[in-house]
């Protein structure tokens, strides 16, 4: 799965706009940023863990810079969200 979604440059967007379906629907913003988001502190775990091997550690560091991605776009959306009804 992640290899198709590095060929897709519009990955991160999509799923982005699929939280924010959610959002628009009535979910809290706050609990779709939970979801979304990977705490550095998990990553950290993660990546202390000595089983894993270091190919596995860098795919674990592209899905936490995903995520951020993910959560990045989401917020902008959000805050448009709130600015546009503010203007209303």
């Amino acid at each position: 799965m992640l290899f198709r979604d590095e060929a897709d440059p519009l990955a991160p967007q999509r799923e982005a706009a699929m939280f924010y379906g959610l959002f628009l629907r009535g979910h809290s913003a706050d609990d779709l940023r939970r979801d979304i988001d990977v705490p550095k502190d998990t990553l950290q775990k993660w990546l202390g863990t000595r089983r894993y091997a270091n190919n596995f550690r860098d795919n674990l560091k592209r899905v936490y810079s995903y995520r951020k991605q993910v959560l990045a776009i989401f917020d902008e959306l959000v805050m448009n969200e709130k600015t546009r009804q503010r203007l209303q």
